[in-house]
């Protein structure tokens, strides 16, 4: 059975640069723990695997929460003003308020980022998730993945005009990648140090993926010290990870993480 599609309207707070703004979601109800999906750059809570683990936490009569952030999907909001803190503020409000105790958070590509950040969140204030399952972890990419790849070229348009509309594969329209994007951004850097997770991660990540290069996931990896992770390696997987085969591994995946054996 489908759910529909609610709203949240969260004021805004000139202290800590978030704007007004009305998120889009989707909740299924249902018992603990929660699966909530956080979205990859751009993608919105229809995608193809959102709406798998939707199915599926709907056969296990698992309560499930997916939202659109600020500026994605059905949510209100201009892309050229938005960046990481407002995201990462959009799933910190959906988890605090619709997702319930030790959830799993599950997220795709900069979701990965995001769920790692909302973790270190939660779990200062005594709430920590589950776990994690990570789809291709973009984590740190618009510092390792984006600016740092760049030609000066277009580094110089960034700087001086505050946007450089990058052409998609995923997309007919190019997108705005922005001076404040990635000046924000660099706020919320994980990679320069160890990282302590201090909750159970797994990881499914395609070995032939050209935007999250299996390297930096290698690399991220590294970094958990002291973490006992988990990874899935699809060999001839590519970055959206969604054939029928990649998704029922995503299930199995999220299923054994929330302790629901398929």
């Amino acid at each position: 059975m489908s759910v529909e599609t609610q709203l949240l309207r969260l004021e805004a707070d000139a202290g800590r640069g978030l704007p007004a703004r009305t998120l889009a979601y989707r909740h299924r109800a249902g018992r603990s723990p929660a699966v909530i999906w956080l979205g990859g750059f751009r993608s919105d809570m229809t995608s193809t695997k959102a709406e798998a683990l939707d199915l599926a936490c709907a056969e296990d009569g698992r309560a499930m929460l997916r939202f659109d952030y600020f500026a994605h999907g059905a949510s209100e909001g201009d892309f050229l003003t938005a960046n990481l803190s407002i995201w990462l503020d959009d799933a910190l409000e959906m988890i605090r308020r619709l997702g319930g105790p030790s959830p799993v958070l599950v997220g795709s590509s900069m979701g990965g980022w995001v769920a790692l950040l909302a973790t270190e969140r939660l779990k200062a204030e005594g709430r920590a998730p589950g776990g994690l399952v990570l789809i291709a972890p973009a984590v740190d990419f618009t510092e390792k993945l984006m600016w740092a790849q760049f030609p000066e070229e277009i580094r110089r348009q960034i700087t001086e005009t505050g946007v450089w509309y990058r052409p998609s594969a995923y997309a007919p329209e190019p997108y705005p990648i922005t001076r404040g994007l990635l000046e924000d951004a660099r706020r919320h850097l994980l990679m320069d140090k160890p990282i302590h997770v201090g909750v159970p991660v797994h990881i499914l990540q395609g070995a032939q993926d050209p935007d999250v290069p299996i390297e930096h996931v290698d690399r991220f990896v590294s970094l958990l010290q002291r973490d006992a992770v988990l990874m899935t390696i699809v060999p001839d997987g590519d970055h959206r990870l969604s054939r029928p085969e990649d998704i029922a591994a995503l299930v199995r995946i999220t299923r054994a993480m929330a302790g629901q054996r398929a």
